[in-house]
């Protein structure tokens, strides 16, 4: 049968589950607890507390170690496999340090050591405070990181909807763009818009990959110019060219914004060996290639044409100053390589 102490439990009472064969110490415990406030239940073995524990709520349990049938220590495991359970604090004799070390490491709240003088008692009503003290901080704080988690979920949420809407809005113009080229007879006019329909690929490409993205802060970037170059294929063909675009890349993730460099430089390049580089009707191939180099990554868009004689640092065109802009955006010269039988251009830059 287990006790329960006289004094009804008030607003804000904690209630104590004292766990002890002893009835004497247990009368002692519900004379010292009550006198500040707690209310008090007593079970006289594990398996009586633990029924109490199934029927029931309380702030804390307290638990002897020497009890007939479950001994402490497995009644203390008992209690930390129930659902939301209770801190626990552990009893044991003045000897049994060791004891009391396995008890904190199988889940104890704290530990209390009885003694003849009475000193017990009140170690007693202090870890039944600290306890309860720490549970309801621990509460706080879990109740905090879950607010703080809901939302984040919901701005992330919120801008993967803003990245899906951008995306389908720059798709919309991409496809404006395409009707309006086909209506234009100029072939000047008809690569400009080429060239604005691969630049709005590249920043349409990233959004479509923001939106599917679990960490807007990072775009996998193999997979962006895979979507890119095929995007850049279908937009370029046109007056009789069809050139093979090959892309190789590791699936490295990159900060978005480089993202978006990388994949500005990758139009530029690829637009204007589209156009340039195998001229009267020739077909060619044009690579683009990324990966890791050292301890950064490497960028390559080459072609097997006739050569790019001037050089991207000095040139004037707009696609040559956006080159440069997103070069010194990602940290990297541009390079050329002129042993190159066409024309390769290189970057080298942090992944980070």
């Amino acid at each position: 049968m287990s006790e329960t102490s006289a004094s009804s439990p008030s607003a804000g009472s904690i209630s104590v589950l004292y766990i002890d064969d002893d009835a004497g110490l247990r009368r002692l415990v519900e004379k010292a607890l009550t006198r500040h406030g707690f209310v008090v239940h007593f079970a006289a073995n594990g398996d009586e507390g633990l029924e109490l524990l199934q029927s029931q709520r309380f702030d804390v349990v307290t638990v002897d170690h020497y009890m007939p049938g479950k001994d402490g220590l497995a009644t203390l495991e008992a209690v930390r496999k129930l659902p939301d359970p209770p801190p626990v604090i552990y009893v044991t004799g003045a000897d049994e340090s060791r004891i009391a070390v396995a008890a904190l490491k199988a889940g104890a709240a704290d530990y209390v050591i009885k003694d003849v003088d009475g000193v017990f008692l009140e170690l007693l009503r202090s870890a039944v405070a600290a306890a309860v003290e720490q549970r309801d901080l621990k509460r706080q704080r879990d109740e905090a990181e879950r607010l703080v988690r809901e939302g984040r979920d919901r701005a992330v949420m919120l801008l993967r909807e803003v990245n899906h809407r951008v995306a389908n809005s720059l798709q919309l113009v991409s496809s404006l763009v395409t009707m309006q080229s086909a209506e234009v007879k100029d072939g000047a006019a008809r690569d400009a818009l080429a060239e604005t329909q691969g630049r709005i690929a590249a920043i349409g490409q990233i959004h479509r990959r923001l939106y599917t993205s679990d960490d807007v802060r990072f775009v996998e970037i193999g997979t962006y110019l895979e979507g890119l170059v095929e995007e850049l294929q279908h937009a370029l063909k046109g007056d009789g060219r069809s050139h093979a675009i090959k892309l190789s890349a590791e699936n490295v993730l990159v900060p978005t914004d480089r993202a978006v460099s990388l994949g500005m430089i990758v139009t530029e390049l690829v637009t204007n060996a589209y156009k340039y580089a195998y001229p009267n009707g020739a077909k060619g191939e044009i690579r683009v290639r990324l990966g890791r180099e050292g301890e950064g990554l490497s960028m390559c868009v080459e072609d097997d044409g006739v050569g790019w004689t001037g050089a991207v640092g000095t040139g004037s065109g707009l696609g040559t100053k956006i080159i440069n802009s997103m070069a010194r955006a990602v940290g990297s010269p541009v390079e050329f390589d002129r042993e190159h039988k066409g024309t390769r251009v290189v970057l080298r830059f942090s992944a980070e």
